[in-house]
C-alpha cells in the first residue's frame, strides 16, 4: 500500500476548510489577530503582497488619469446624517468617538473627560468627507473631472471576523471621482471595474465574472453598483471588488454644484470604486493546497529562493560563491514589470526546513544547491504550482536563460487551473427544483447562472438557503427562460452562489 503523503497543513482543505484558510496565514506567516477584537496584524510577507497590490492598482489608476489625495479618518455625524440613505446602510457597523482626552479616575486608571460637541465617526467609507472638499473645489465644468483615490483604512464593526476576508479594521484604496454629464459617470465606473478584472486575472491569476449587483445588494445610496465575483475553492463566492455609479444622490447631499457653459448652475455626478486586503483572502481560497500558500509569480514578494546545502566549511564557500553569482545574474533579468527577486536563504536551517517554509510561503520557486551540483554545473528546482515537489536538476545557464518563462508558464498555470475549477463548478439552472438541489446540502457548492427579475421574491426564496445574488454578468451568453422564481418573462440571468 503506498503511503499517505504527509502535509503541512492540518486540517486539510477536504476536511475543516475554515481552519485550513487560518493554517494557511499561519504557515505563510502573512497575519495574526490583533488584541483588538476584530482586528489583524499584518505580518511582513503578507504586508509585502499587500504592497504588490498597491504597486500594480496604482500604477493603473495613474494611467488612468487619477491622482492619489488623503482625507480625514474622522467624520462629524451630521455629514453622514445628509445622506439618509447611505448612513443607514452603515449604521450598525460604525464606530463613534464620543470624548477627547482622559483623565485619572477614582481607581488609578483611566477614564474619558471631554465630551465632543459633536459625535466623530471613524470612516466606514469616505464618501461623505470627501463630498465636503469636492464642494468647494468644484465651482466650474472647468473644474471638473475630478479623478482622486485614496489609499486608507476603514472601520466597520463587525461581529463575525476572519482574518483579511472580513475585520473590523482594513486596509483599501477608495476611488472618488467627479463628473459634468451622466455619461461620463457611468464610463468611468465601468472603465475601473475594468482595471479591477484585468488586475485580478493578469496578476492574481483570479478569474472574475463582471456584473452588476441586484438591487438589494447595491451599495447603500448608489444608483448602480458594480462587481468581480471570484469562486474560492469551496464552491463559495467572493466578491473582490467593486464600481459604483453614484448618479447625483451623494452630490445633492454635499452639494457639489457647478456652471456649466450655458451659464447654468449644474448637481455633479459622481462615482466611488475600492478593493481592499480581502484580495489577499482571495489569493488564498483560489491557488493555495494542503502545503500552505501558492503565489502567482506576478503577486510573489520573492519569485526564486536559494537555498545553499553544505556539510562543512570548504563546502560552505563553494556553494555560496555559486550561489551568490547566481542571485546576482537571476536578479538582473525581469518578469513583467519587476526585476526578478531572489533571496539567497542561508539561515542556521537544515536544508528541509528552510525548504519547506518557502514552500508555505508560496515562493514560485525554490533552488536547492550542494557541492555536486555544483561540480555538474546545475541548479536543483522545484516549482509550487507543482504540489507534489517533485524537483528536477537543470543546467545552470539553462535555467538562467528560462527563468522568466518558467515564472510565466506558473503564472498561466495557475490561472488556466482556477478557470477551470470555477468553469466546471458553473451550473445552468433552468428551474427552481433544479436550483434548490444545486444548492443543497450535499452540493459542493459553485456558481448556479439561471433567468430571473431583480425582484424582492430573488431574496424571499434564497435566504433560507443562505444563497445570494452575486450579480447580473455584464455578458448574456445564455439563453433566458421564464424567471424560475416568479415565472414572469426575464431577458437576464444572473449568478447566485453562496459567497463570503
Amino acid at each position: 500500500m503506498a503511503k499517505k503523503p504527509k502535509h503541512a497543513i492540518s486540517p486539510l482543505r477536504s476536511e475543516n476548510y475554515p481552519e485550513w484558510y487560518q493554517q494557511v496565514i499561519k504557515a505563510a506567516d502573512l497575519a495574526e489577530h490583533s488584541v483588538v477584537r476584530g482586528c489583524m496584524v499584518i505580518k511582513p510577507w503578507g504586508y509585502a503582497i499587500w504592497e504588490l497590490v498597491q504597486r500594480e492598482l496604482d500604477d493603473q489608476f495613474k494611467a488612468t488619469g487619477h491622482m492619489n489625495a488623503y482625507f480625514p479618518l474622522l467624520i462629524p455625524l451630521s455629514h453622514l446624517e445628509k445622506e439618509a440613505e447611505h448612513v443607514d446602510g452603515f449604521a450598525k457597523e460604525c464606530a463613534v468617538v464620543t470624548h477627547h482626552r482622559l483623565v485619572p479616575d477614582e481607581k488609578g486608571g483611566l477614564k474619558p473627560a471631554s465630551p465632543l460637541d459633536e459625535p466623530l465617526v471613524i470612516r466606514p467609507t469616505s464618501e461623505t468627507i470627501i463630498g465636503e472638499s469636492y464642494a468647494k473645489w468644484v465651482q466650474s465644468y472647468r473644474d471638473l473631472p475630478i479623478l482622486i483615490n485614496q489609499w486608507a483604512n476603514v472601520f466597520r464593526w463587525e461581529m463575525r471576523t476572519r482574518l483579511f476576508l472580513r475585520t473590523s479594521e482594513f486596509l483599501w484604496q477608495e476611488g472618488h471621482t467627479v463628473h459634468a454629464t451622466k455619461d461620463e459617470a457611468i464610463n468611468e465606473t465601468l472603465k475601473m471595474l475594468d482595471v479591477y478584472a484585468d488586475f485580478a486575472e493578469n496578476h492574481m491569476a483570479m478569474p472574475v465574472i463582471k456584473g452588476e449587483k441586484t438591487s438589494d445588494e447595491r451599495f447603500p445610496g448608489a444608483v448602480n453598483t458594480y462587481t468581480i465575483e471570484a469562486l474560492m475553492q469551496d464552491g463559495k463566492a467572493l466578491q473582490a471588488g467593486t464600481s459604483h455609479f453614484l448618479g447625483q444622490n451623494f452630490a445633492k447631499a454635499a452639494g457639489i454644484k457647478f456652471v456649466d457653459q450655458n451659464e447654468t448652475e449644474q448637481i455633479a455626478w459622481t462615482t466611488s470604486w475600492g478593493v481592499s486586503t480581502r484580495l489577499i483572502g482571495g489569493l488564498i481560497m483560489t491557488h493555495s493546497d494542503d502545503d500552505g500558500l501558492v503565489l502567482p509569480p506576478q503577486i510573489a514578494p520573492r519569485h526564486v529562493a536559494i537555498i545553499p546545502i553544505y556539510r562543512n566549511d570548504e563546502d560552505k564557500t563553494k556553494v555560496l560563491e555559486f550561489c551568490e553569482q547566481l542571485r546576482k545574474e537571476l536578479q538582473d533579468k525581469s518578469f513583467g514589470n519587476r526585476r526578478v527577486l531572489v533571496e539567497l536563504d542561508d539561515r542556521d536551517f537544515s536544508g528541509g526546513v528552510r525548504t519547506w517554509q518557502h514552500i508555505k510561503k508560496g515562493v514560485p520557486i525554490r533552488l536547492e544547491i550542494g557541492p555536486r551540483d555544483i561540480a555538474n554545473d546545475s541548479v536543483f528546482m522545484g516549482r509550487r504550482d507543482d504540489s507534489t515537489h517533485k524537483k528536477n536538476s537543470v543546467k545552470r545557464d539553462e535555467f538562467l536563460a528560462t527563468v522568466t518563462g518558467i515564472l510565466g508558464e506558473i503564472q498561466t498555470n495557475l490561472f488556466q487551473r482556477a478557470k477551470s475549477f470555477r468553469n466546471e463548478s458553473t451550473q445552468e439552472i433552468t428551474t427552481f427544483k433544479d436550483f434548490e438541489e444545486f444548492f443543497s446540502e450535499k452540493n459542493s457548492g459553485g456558481f448556479a447562472l439561471a433567468p430571473a427579475l431583480d425582484c424582492q421574491e430573488i431574496v424571499e426564496k434564497t435566504k433560507p438557503m443562505k444563497v445570494t445574488a452575486r450579480c447580473i454578468p455584464l455578458e448574456q451568453s445564455q439563453p433566458t427562460g421564464p424567471c424560475i422564481f416568479t415565472g414572469k418573462e426575464t431577458k437576464t440571468n444572473i449568478l447566485f452562489a453562496r459567497a463570503y
